[in-house]
C-alpha cells in the first residue's frame, strides 16, 4: 500500500538535496516522478518551479499554490502517464486541504508520496501544512542538523539585515540566507521568546 510520508527538519538540513537525490534514484531505475514545489519558488514566469539545493542540485517542478488541487493534476496525469512517486519540497506552504489531497494520492491512486518541509516557523508555531502531516502522514522522519553549539537544531530564526533576530513579520520569507538553524536553548536565547 502507498503511503503518504513527511520528511522534516530546520533550515539547512539537506532536505531538498534528499529529494533531489530521492527523484534520481528512481528515475535511475526507469521509474516515473512528478517533482511538486511551492509557488515561492517559481523558476520563471509561468508555472513552472525549481527545487535546488544548498550543493547545487536542482530540478525543475510543478508548482503548487492555495487554489491547486493537486489530487485532480496527478489524476489526470496518472491517465496519460504511470507515476511511481510524488516529491513534494516546501511541504510547510502546502494548505491543510492539499495535504488530504495528496494523502488521496496515495490511498486512492497507489502512488507514495514523499513531502520534505519545515515543522516550524521562526516563532517557533508550526506552519499549516506542517501541521497537517505531523497529523496524518503515514510515516515521519526527522533530518537533523546542528546548532553552533553542536546540540541538535530544532528552531529556525529570522534575521534580519544587521543579524538580529525578527520576532514579528509574515511567517513566509523564501531568503534563506535570512535563517540559521539552532537548538531551542540558543534559539529562546537569540529571539527572547519566552513561553511562560
Amino acid at each position: 500500500m502507498a503511503k503518504l510520508y513527511f520528511t522534516y527538519s530546520a533550515m539547512n538540513a539537506g532536505k531538498s538535496t534528499m529529494l533531489l537525490q530521492s527523484a534520481h534514484n528512481y528515475r535511475e531505475r526507469g521509474m516515473k516522478v512528478m517533482l511538486w514545489t511551492s509557488g515561492h519558488y517559481r523558476k520563471h514566469e509561468g508555472n513552472t518551479g525549481c527545487i535546488t539545493s544548498r550543493i547545487g542540485l536542482e530540478a525543475d517542478a510543478h508548482l503548487y499554490v492555495d487554489d491547486v488541487d493537486i489530487f485532480e493534476v496527478i489524476a489526470a496525469h496518472m491517465t496519460m502517464e504511470r507515476l511511481d512517486a510524488v516529491f513534494v519540497d516546501e511541504a510547510q506552504f502546502l494548505t491543510p486541504t492539499q495535504v488530504w489531497q495528496l494523502s488521496r494520492v496515495a490511498d486512492h491512486l497507489g502512488c507514495p508520496v514523499m513531502c520534505f518541509g519545515l515543522r516550524t516557523d521562526f516563532q517557533g508555531k508550526l506552519f499549516p501544512g506542517s501541521s497537517e502531516l505531523l497529523a496524518i502522514a503515514d510515516q515521519l522522519r526527522e533530518v537533523r542538523t546542528i546548532c553552533h553549539c553542536g546540540s541538535k537544531a530544532t528552531m529556525t530564526a529570522r534575521l534580519d539585515e544587521s543579524g538580529r533576530a525578527l520576532t514579528q513579520g509574515d511567517q513566509v520569507d523564501t531568503d534563506k540566507a535570512h535563517y540559521v538553524s539552532l537548538c531551542r536553548k540558543h534559539w529562546e536565547d537569540v529571539t527572547g521568546f519566552h513561553v511562560p
